[in-house]
């Protein structure tokens, strides 16, 4: 017996005896035998606990993060500032509950603020129904493709390159399962033209997959593609950035019929990737076959307000062949802190975030722009992110800055190979004109240090 394994010998006797088995081995001897591992786990011999505090505490410090370094890093996950205020709320006794928050028990407390997250995020995006909120983004969008194959019994989905490359790989893997098939559509100066758009689109399309600001940090026109893909029978579907929403128009009043996201944005930190929340909204016909679950307003046999769990779509509380996904948790702890952080801002701050980031952004882009072996990768306009291309290999240059204690921004080539040494870097309420000056220093003198060197062989 060891201090976490309770069990002795005499207990273990014993439960073998209860369940009629000689021995621990008969319980897997419908395992083939060479399946079996016929030795000792190659474990080290284990350490006393303060040992182990320090060595953990050791492979910690080697890890770089957004305190010690600064960073520029974007591309769907940002570094912004979560109020103090987020953690204490999320923190009080009124949003615990027994279990997952799809049951019945979940307290009036997590009700209430699934309820108003609902509001808030139906607000933001223009389109009147909200789900309580899903795993993250890339799911999210996946979610709206099986609602629109549903809904339209067509089976091809068409994708701007726009489209965040998570969520793009996201439709191609579901899609799988769908039976569907994916299209992809290349911009042009940054943003998704019309004209191909339209082109893509064909009578047997389901649904078209738009991202505002697009992936390059772009502000696409998604009145115009929207109206592409409508006069065809598809299905608008928008992923957009919530905080960008404080200045752009929402997708609701651009012809979207659903806008998913990433709430990361909202209230959450980086945690070295996650967790999350998605969220999605949709117009009313699409309500019964939206995933996840949808939290309402309603009155106790005394007439008091309350809230309940109105409406929910996962196979285990429908019939199966009625269900439209098996989501088996809820990211209800991040959503409730996103309702915190916009409840904190307030309209009005709302706004004043969304502005902040845009003039911010702007210095950024000029400073960078006017940087020799640095030219802008469009001339779209941006909201919080932008995209430069180096005269230099970006991945050397990103090693370069991180010496410095920079984290420049993402390589772009990683994803889109037509931009080998692009960079995209994103700007967020911590980042002050200061950083990027420091920023506009540190790559411009990388960039002449490195310009015309050669890729080394492995390096992004």
């Amino acid at each position: 017996m060891s201090r976490y394994t309770s069990a002795t010998d005499a207990d273990r006797a014993a439960m073998l005896d209860a369940i009629g088995v000689d021995s621990i081995d008969a319980l897997f001897e419908d395992i083939p035998a060479d399946l079996r591992l016929d030795r000792p786990l190659e474990l080290d011999p284990g350490l006393p606990e303060h040992e182990v505090y320090e060595r953990l505490r050791g492979l910690a410090t080697r890890n770089a993060d957004t305190e010690s370094e600064l960073s520029f890093l974007g591309a769907g996950m940002y570094d912004n500032y979560v109020p103090a205020i987020v953690d204490a709320i999320t923190s009080r006794s009124e949003f615990l509950t027994p279990y997952t928050p799809y049951q019945p028990e979940i307290s009036q407390g997590g009700l209430q603020v699934m309820f108003e997250f609902q509001t808030a995020m139906s607000e933001l995006t223009g389109l009147p129904v909200s789900n309580a909120a899903l795993y993250e983004g890339p799911s999210a969008v996946a979610s709206a493709a099986y609602l629109a194959i549903g809904a339209t019994n067509r089976r091809r989905l068409v994708a701007s390159r726009g489209l965040h490359p998570h969520s793009r790989e996201s439709l191609v893997t579901y899609g799988a399962g769908y039976g569907s098939e994916l299209v992809e559509v290349d911009l042009d100066g940054g943003i998704t033209p019309a004209a191909a758009l339209a082109d893509a689109i064909d009578e047997d399309t389901a649904a078209v997959f738009l991202q505002q600001p697009n992936f390059l940090g772009a502000v696409e026109d998604v009145e115009a593609l929207a109206a592409a893909a409508k006069e065809k029978g598809a299905l608008v579907v928008v992923a957009c950035d919530p905080i960008a929403l404080s200045l752009l128009k929402p997708p609701g009043a651009c012809g979207a019929d659903i806008a998913v996201g990433e709430g990361q944005p909202l209230g959450n930190r980086l945690d070295y990737g996650g967790p999350s929340f998605g969220f999605f909204c949709a117009t009313e016909e699409h309500i019964r076959r939206m995933p996840g679950r949808i939290a309402g307003e309603t009155t106790d046999v005394d007439g008091r307000r309350g809230f309940v769990l109105t409406l929910q779509t996962r196979e285990q509380h429908i019939r199966r062949e009625k269900a439209t996904h098996n989501i088996c948790t809820a990211q209800a702890l991040n959503a409730l802190a996103g309702i915190v952080h916009l409840a904190w801002l307030g309209k009005r701050g709302f706004v004043e975030l969304g502005e902040l980031l845009a003039r911010r952004t702007a210095y950024a882009r000029e400073r960078l722009g006017a940087i020799d072996g640095v030219e802008l990768l469009h001339e779209a306009p941006v909201v919080r992110e932008f995209a430069v291309r180096l005269e230099a290999p970006v991945g050397a240059v990103i090693e370069r800055l991180a010496e410095q204690g920079i984290a420049a921004g993402y390589p772009l080539g990683r994803e889109y190979p037509e931009h080998e040494n692009g960079l995209l870097v994103a700007l967020s309420e911590r980042r002050t004109r200061a950083d990027v000056d420091r920023l506009a220093e540190a790559l411009g003198a990388a960039v002449s240090e490195l310009r015309g060197a050669k890729v080394p062989e492995g390096v992004a």
